[in-house]
């Protein structure tokens, strides 16, 4: 199967179960929105419903994190974050470990899952797929934000650029994520006229972490990951400095994205807001994600752009039938 259809047939498995999907509730602009949402002020993200029957106020607030590592391992570090929004919202607050990119937009499509954050490869599909708003980001103390998309491969091997990819097997996280799949694609093919399943082997560890440990333990010959997952996992002594070698780093990326359900009470939604807008970091928080010190308002039209921007290269489209 190309990888092209792999990517489009993934996407669709994903939204397969979601058949709850309401029939078009009115006429609207939606743009690239599933039928079940309107963008009224075209702002490319689902509105709040008009009908305020449909609002969602949940006494217990379900929230998860994208799951670029084993989800156990952010549960603890959540653990102060999930307290504040606690004491902010005065609603329970339940962090909800997900396996998966799919499970994670399944749990929102489906109304279990009211405030996320989502990978920056996801933020497209889960906006349109599954009422998905997102408002804010990690940013660091100079203002500055992102991480970038690096290849790497175990540090005694003897490729030295992209170009030497071609014959091997390369290593993808999943075909949802930006950096771990769908940025590198895009790069291969038009800096390196590389095309995957012509000119090399692709496989999908499933996480970043997974990659990594596997070019690590040379499991992997080469692999696309995620700076910020690599240096994490480096700080924590999952992987040593030196066991990886980057061979290509790209451009900066917006990072994941937090943000809540399109549905949810507008009150609970300021509250929310309050608490990411409020938390003043603990040093566990700050240790894990280092540098960045605040959460900063985005908007998915204009930071996402450039995600978007290489979906459209990559062929991809947010179909959610």
């Amino acid at each position: 199967m190309k990888l092209k259809n792999l990517m489009l047939c993934a996407a669709a498995m994903l939204l397969f179960s979601w058949t709850g999907a309401a029939q078009a509730q009115e006429e609207c602009s939606r743009g690239t929105l599933d039928a079940a949402y309107c963008d009224r002020n075209l702002d490319q993200v689902a509105d709040l419903p008009l009908d305020e029957s449909k609002w969602v106020d949940p006494s217990t607030i379900i929230f998860t994190y994208t799951p670029v590592e084993d989800p156990a391992v952010y549960a603890n570090i959540w653990d102060g974050f999930v307290n504040h929004m606690k004491k902010v919202t005065g609603r329970d607050v339940v962090f909800f470990p997900v396996q998966s990119n799919a499970a994670q937009l399944e749990a929102m499509r489906s109304g279990r899952l009211h405030v996320a954050g989502f990978n920056t490869g996801s933020n497209p599909i889960a906006v349109s797929c599954a009422g998905f708003v997102p408002f804010g980001m990690m940013a660091y103390d100079d203002g500055s934000f992102g991480y970038e998309m690096e290849i790497i491969v175990p540090a005694d091997s003897a490729m030295q650029s992209p170009s030497e990819i071609k014959g091997k097997t390369m290593a993808f996280t999943s075909p949802t994520s930006n950096s771990g799949f769908k940025a590198p694609s895009a790069i291969l093919k038009g800096e390196f006229g590389l095309i995957a399943e012509t000119d090399f082997k692709p496989t999908f560890s499933g996480k970043h972490d997974n990659s990594i440990l596997g070019v690590a333990n040379g499991d992997y010959e080469v692999a696309a990951i995620a700076n910020s997952v690599l240096q994490r996992m480096v700080r924590r002594g999952v992987v040593k400095e030196g066991q990886v070698r980057t061979i290509y780093k790209s451009q900066t990326f917006p990072t994941t994205g937090y943000g809540h359900a399109h549905n949810l009470h507008p009150n609970l939604v300021a509250k929310v807001k309050q608490a990411f807008w409020s938390y003043d970091w603990d040093e566990n928080f700050k240790k894990e994600f280092k540098k960045a010190d605040r959460f900063v308002g985005i908007t998915h039209k204009f930071d996402w752009a450039v995600i978007r921007k290489i979906d459209a290269a990559n062929g991809v489209s947010y179909d959610c039938k």
